[in-house]
């Protein structure tokens, strides 16, 4: 019979039912995707304000 196992979210090796990672530096792979995701979330955001701002001094110099 298997035990209970759960995979390694960055590698899918099986690990222990209470562990998420299989090791250190996988745990760090992790981290750093993390990381790297939020600041691509964080650089569109700024991206659509931008081009919100853009739009609205447009629109507000073509109706005057």
């Amino acid at each position: 019979m298997i035990e209970d196992h759960k995979h390694c979210v960055v590698c899918g090796k099986a690990t222990e039912s209470d562990k998420f990672f299989c090791s250190p530096s996988c745990e760090e792979i992790f981290k750093k995707q993390q990381k790297r995701m939020a600041r691509s979330r964080m650089l569109m955001l700024a991206f659509f304000i931008a081009m919100f701002v853009v739009i609205m001094v447009i629109s507000t110099l073509r109706s005057t």
